[in-house]
This record gives C-alpha cells, sequence and structure tokens, in this order.
C-alpha cells in the first residue's frame, strides 16, 4: 500500500507528503466504526485523513481531524479540500494535548488509530518516528484526552496490537471508559494467532459483544467474505 495515490470508491488519497501511509489498520478502524446518526466526530492523529474520509462517506456528521505533524496536517488537508464532503470536515495541526484546552464543545464520536510502539527501535525519520511510537501521545494522555471530549452518551473507537490493546484497555477502564464491543483481527484463517484489537469505549455500558475477523484465506490476497462485506464501500475491488 505505499503507491503515491491511493484510489477508493468514492475518494482519493494522496500519501507522498505524509509519514505514514495508507494501511490496513486505517482501513478496518474505518469501516468497522458505526457512525450511528453521530452529529460530531473527532479524528485524533489524522495522517492522511483517510478515517476523517471513510467516516464522512458514511455519515453527515461534522468532522475534526487533528494531527500535530505539519506534514500530516498538510497531506490530510489536501486529501479533504478535493473530496466532496469537504464542507464538513476540519483539519487542524495540534497536538491532543493543546487541543483539549481549546475545545469547549464535546464529541458524539472518537475515533483513533493511535501510534503504539514504546520500546522498540525507532526510525531514523523523526516523523515516522512521532506516527509509530508514543512518545508524544502516552495512551494515558491519549485517554484522557478522550475523557475530557466524548460526550457522556458518546463513543470512542481505536484499533490496537493485541498487547498493547490489553494495556489500553486497563488505562480506559480505570478512567471510566468501558469496553462494549471488540472484535479481534486475525491475519489469516489458518493463523490461531490474533493481530489487532478493534474496541469500542462509552462511559456507560449496558451490554458487550466481540466477535473475530479474518482478513485473508490460506492464500495471500485471497481476502475472505467477511472483510470483503466490512470494505465492500471503500475497496474498489470488492
Amino acid at each position: 500500500m505505499a503507491h503515491q495515490t491511493f484510489v477508493f470508491k468514492q475518494f482519493n488519497i494522496q500519501q507522498d507528503k505524509c509519514a505514514m501511509k495508507v494501511g490496513t489498520d486505517a482501513v478496518l478502524l474505518g469501516a468497522w466504526v458505526k457512525t450511528n446518526g453521530a452529529k460530531s466526530i473527532l479524528d485524533i492523529g489524522t495522517g492522511t485523513g483517510i478515517i476523517a474520509l471513510m467516516l464522512a462517506q458514511k455519515s453527515s456528521a461534522q468532522i475534526d481531524a487533528i494531527d500535530i505533524e505539519v506534514s500530516a496536517y498538510e497531506q490530510a488537508t489536501e486529501n479533504v479540500r478535493f473530496c466532496i464532503w469537504n464542507e464538513r470536515i476540519n483539519v487542524y495541526c495540534t497536538s491532543l494535548q493543546d487541543y483539549v484546552l481549546k475545545v469547549k464543545h464535546s464529541y458524539d464520536l472518537i475515533v483513533s488509530n493511535p501510534p503504539y510502539f514504546s520500546h522498540s527501535s525507532k526510525s531514523a525519520e523523526e516523523e515516522r518516528t512521532h506516527a509509530r511510537h508514543n512518545d508524544l501521545l502516552p495512551f494515558e494522555e491519549l485517554i484522557s484526552g478522550v475523557v475530557k471530549l466524548l460526550d457522556k452518551k458518546g463513543r470512542f473507537c481505536v484499533i490496537l496490537p493485541n498487547k498493547e490493546a490489553s494495556i489500553f484497555r486497563n488505562i480506559a477502564e480505570s478512567k471510566g471508559l468501558h469496553l462494549s464491543n471488540l472484535t479481534r483481527v486475525r491475519t489469516k484463517a489458518n493463523q490461531d494467532t490474533e493481530k489487532r484489537h478493534l474496541m469500542q469505549f462509552e462511559f456507560e455500558s449496558s451490554s458487550f459483544s466481540e466477535n473475530t475477523i479474518v482478513i485473508e484465506k490460506d492464500e495471500r490476497h485471497e481476502y475472505t467474505d467477511e472483510y470483503k462485506e466490512l470494505t465492500k464501500d471503500y475497496y474498489i475491488n470488492f
């Protein structure tokens, strides 16, 4: 997925300026999230703007997208400018920590495909390092920001690898956010290992649901029917 332009059914993503390119995690999260009539959405760490655009496609919400990196801000701004929903999407170059101090309203839905590496080796490229490692946005600060910005009846959705998802869930629970929906992501049908967790949190969760999705069959690029069904509104080949 490293081409400079990634073409979806209803929008294109330019990614020549952005450190983090379009990836499966972002597509999974954007496709998985249910907007449920949300009027206001916040995308934290928007990167190319892909998740904001995916949510704009399936909602009528006003969407704010933030990223601390100037290049990501410029890239997302460019992608939003040329989409058909540009009047409903605002992109800001800011950290979540600063954004929390400025915003006076709450959001019905908050989404994030956050940086998660904390102890692994780091890239020499500074912006890619920031995009992949959580030094500038530790889980505690991400969750604290969400707690301040999320409406009391709102939902917060995130995607993380298994180990980090467990850590994240514990921190979220300690701050009053309860897991209400969990989808375990497996890469291949013949592998038992889960690669990612898609998680939805709420302040007042009265129910809990979970399931598992497999992306590929035994052969590479032979996608499962469930993955095609999830992403069919976006991928041009499905």
